[in-house]
């Protein structure tokens, strides 16, 4: 006889507890857990344990153990879309057999761009299954006739049930499998709501079985939380093969796609697009977009070159510094992090003399971009303290450097790449670590050695 076991499932990690408890164990969220079912148990006759069955349940013969040597070495060539900044944060290409979770925030673009990469695979001669449990056929299509591009070829599914779309999937024999979204899939073995833990994680495991046993490339669209990360179990980014992050910020036209997990190519690599009226256009040179609108001769302005991945990138970092209006001074950072920035605020404190106890500061990342490496740290000091002191930053300069709690600076990797991007993009300066002045740097730019935070407000204020 059939029976129903039931857990408490975090909805902010999806962590698992046999019992309710106030505040989850593993990510410290209060008020979180929800009690779901589990796979539901099966009743079973004794049987002989000693002699395990040769196939398993549905049919399917079970794998054996083999020497890696055994294994065929040849690797699958990769699907290229013809969309380069997509081929390039995913490794190159497509992996046939991938499973890709695609996630961000509602009205992002994450349907739009997998509409457009379904229909570069089907114009190569790979047919794609576009599955949609949130859409009519009726409104994907309004979407398709406002692309173009051939995207009103990709055949289109309005399905929610797991087992009817793995069953079309296998009589149409597609090279790619568009799910959008898993949160509106469900197994119907399984008591309970689309959407939850529970019926999330086993969706995501079988069409993993499913892209493994046939070859099919999966593609799922997960929907975030408040706080940014995809909503289900967190085990649903360890069971997918690549993590793609779609960010842009409100009122900007301008996509990142970012890759947090990629176990066919490197991590934290970022492509850019730009939405337009007939989808989203890849962008080729992200820092002439990023710093396309900068206005040069005004206070509280810097550059810096870093790291996305393998590429380097040039981004401009604002600040504001201006007398606090209130008793606490305000501390706002778009873009960074904002611990971070009180760390720097008191090394220019400390180490420079700069009082910040009655100003308020305001620090934007131009573009929408997320600086995260200590790289940026030498370009927000140098912006800070020039908002602070109302004196210009010379326009063509860059800055590289990380910023330690005594003020000095600490060289970083990658600084070659990083001052080539900036020699390309008509920069003629650059201020770097005194330790991390490379041996022979570009043509075209003059790299100025500084030891900490006050030599560097002396060369640039004298």
């Amino acid at each position: 006889m059939a029976r129903v076991k039931t857990a408490f499932f975090c909805t902010e990690c999806g962590n698992e507890t046999p019992r309710w408890q106030g505040q989850c164990p593993a990510c410290g969220a209060w008020n979180t857990l929800a009690e779901e079912p589990t796979t539901r148990a099966r009743s079973r006759g004794r049987q002989d344990t000693r002699r395990a069955p040769a196939v398993r349940g549905d049919g399917a013969a079970r794998a054996t153990p083999r020497r890696l040597t055994e294994v065929a070495g040849e690797e699958s060539a990769r699907w290229r879309t013809g969309l380069d900044e997509f081929d390039f944060v995913v490794g190159g290409g497509i992996v046939p057999g991938s499973l890709v979770l695609v996630g961000g925030e509602p009205g992002i673009g994450k349907s739009t761009l997998l509409l457009q990469v379904a229909a570069r695979l089907e114009h190569a001669g790979r047919p794609a299954l576009y599955v949609s449990g949130e859409e009519s056929a009726a409104q994907v299509r309004m979407r398709a006739d406002r692309l173009g591009n051939g995207t009103g070829d990709v055949t289109f599914l309005a399905e929610t049930e797991l087992d009817a779309i793995l069953e079309h999937a296998a009589a149409r024999e597609p090279a790619a499998l568009f799910i959008d979204s898993i949160q509106t899939v469900y197994a119907p073995e399984l008591d309970s709501a689309p959407g939850n833990v529970t019926q999330v994680r086993e969706c995501a495991a079988r069409l993993q079985r499913f892209a493994k046993e046939a070859g099919v490339t999966v593609f799922v669209v997960g929907h975030v939380t408040k706080g940014g990360t995809v909503a289900g179990p967190k085990t649903l980014e360890h069971i997918v093969d690549t993590v793609l992050y779609f960010e842009g910020g409100a009122g900007l036209d301008s996509r990142v796609l970012r890759a947090t997990k990629n176990r066919f190519g490197s991590v934290d690599e970022i492509g850019v697009f730009r939405m337009g009226p007939t989808g989203l256009v890849p962008v080729p040179n992200p820092s002439e977009l990023f710093l396309g609108e900068r206005t040069e001769g005004v206070s509280g302005s810097a550059v810096v070159a870093t790291m996305e991945g393998t590429r380097p990138l040039l981004v401009e970092v604002q600040a504001l510094c201006a007398r606090a209006s209130y008793a606490a001074p305000q501390r706002v950072a778009t873009g960074f992090d904002r611990q971070r920035l009180a760390l720097l605020l008191a090394v220019l404190e400390k180490r420079a003399g700069i009082a910040f106890g009655q100003l308020d500061v305001f620090l934007n990342v131009v573009g929408g971009v997320r600086l995260a490496e200590p790289a940026g740290d030498l370009a927000l000091v140098a912006a800070i303290a020039s908002s602070v002191f109302d004196r210009v930053v010379p326009g063509d300069a860059v800055f590289v450097g990380e910023v330690g709690l005594g003020g000095e600076l600490r060289p970083v990797a990658q600084i070659e790449r990083r001052l080539g991007e900036a020699a390309r993009m008509g920069f003629r300066r650059a201020y770097v670590p005194r330790r991390a002045v490379p041996s022979e740097a570009p043509a075209g730019i003059e790299v100025v050695p500084v030891s900490d935070v006050r030599a560097l407000l002396e060369l640039l204020f004298r």
